[in-house]
């Protein structure tokens, strides 16, 4: 069997487009422009409501230009793509002040998931559209090392029909202060990543059971902490994932037992693998395992150097410089992350009403 598997970006022909950023946060900092630098592509400015911390970005990333307002960033005629990294309240209003310079304005990397609503989130798509604009959003974990060449397996046919997959979370993420005035605390932020990864691999699932509870450790009010959820699909398969974002009292004086590992089973095949986030920053790779029906006695073992973080940033800029310069749409383009936005809320509120709920309901507001 061939083992070289599709778990890269595709690169674009072009990798000197020139990109703006706005924001000046960690995901910026820390993870867009690291990957952006190592895969030679060609941020040159930014701007940030705090405009210090912007200085101190660019500087740090060696960026030419420091806007001293958004506004001012996006009347720079020379910046062709949008890198946006601000919280999701707040990034449709960007968004609509993006458009308004479709002129030079080619293409729009905004964050995930793209609104809180789905007409909100609609309405950036239509936007974008209309302006002549490609819009692609930064569901990071497509870019995951593992998940990406499962997706290949899984394409191989090698593990047959996907019978169940689950995710198994206990980890504990950083809170942002923005995220305090969200509607959704652990739906939106952390649990999107695993929804829109059950949905690469699956597809968009049918309906959903959920629960959720307040997370003990996180001071301010929220009411999705810990989300279980079962996703179901009319041909059979089940998709669950447990996001544990409390572990224990790992971090108030017991040991810890903190990772995630996921689990996808087949008609003719197994798959099982780790995701290398929670150690952060140390550089961990993402794991896959796999044995088949069509190599029976083994269990195949591809291994790789990346990274999540900041490796897989490279990923999501990449699909939107190809698309960009094909004229299609982007792996993950705005209009596919309504569903995923529309997953969110089902589970959302599936949890909090107790019962059965459907995309297709929150998908066609």
């Amino acid at each position: 069997m061939n083992l070289e598997l599709e778990y890269l970006p595709r690169w674009p022909r072009r990798k000197d487009f020139r990109i703006g950023c706005i924001g000046s946060g960690f995901i910026i900092r820390d993870c867009h422009l690291v990957a952006y630098r190592q895969a030679g592509f060609n941020p040159v400015a930014i701007a940030a409501r705090d405009h210090a911390k912007a200085k101190a970005v660019a500087e740090l990333h060696g960026l030419t230009r420091c806007h001293a307002t958004i506004a001012d960033l996006l009347a720079d005629n020379s910046i062709e793509v949008l890198d946006i990294a601000v919280p999701p309240d707040v990034q449709p209003g960007v968004i609509r002040e993006a458009v308004q310079h479709a002129g030079h304005i080619r293409g729009i990397l905004a964050q995930k998931p793209l609104a809180m609503t789905v007409p909100e989130a609609r309405e950036c798509v239509e936007q974008c559209a209309k302006a002549g604009i490609t819009l692609a959003v930064n569901q990071n974990m497509r870019y995951d090392q593992s998940v990406r060449a499962l997706k290949d397996v899984l394409r191989r046919g090698w593990l047959g029909e996907p019978v169940l997959g689950t995710i198994d979370m206990r980890a504990i993420p950083h809170w942002m202060p923005w995220s305090e005035k969200l509607h959704s605390l652990s739906t939106y932020v952390m649990s999107i990543h695993h929804l829109d990864t059950f949905r690469y691999w699956f597809g968009t699932p049918e309906r959903v059971l959920a629960s959720t509870r307040p997370d003990p450790r996180t001071r301010f009010p929220h009411t999705d902490g810990i989300n279980l959820y079962i996703l179901e699909y009319d041909n059979g398969c089940r998709a669950s994932s447990w996001d544990d974002v409390w572990t224990g009292p790992a971090r108030e004086g017991s040991e810890s037992d903190i990772g995630i590992r996921w689990r996808v089973e087949g008609t003719d095949g197994l798959a099982r693998g780790t995701i290398g986030w929670p150690s952060y920053p140390a550089k961990t790779p993402s794991t896959l395992d796999f044995t088949t029906k069509q190599q029976p006695g083994y269990w195949l073992q591809p291994r790789w150097s990346e990274v999540w973080f900041p490796d897989a940033f490279a990923g999501t800029m990449a699909q939107l410089l190809c698309a960009m310069e094909e004229g299609k749409e982007p792996e993950i383009s705005g209009r596919d992350n309504l569903e995923t936005i529309a997953l969110c809320e089902a589970v959302f509120r599936a949890a909090k009403e107790h019962r059965v709920t459907t995309v297709k309901e929150f998908l066609d507001v």
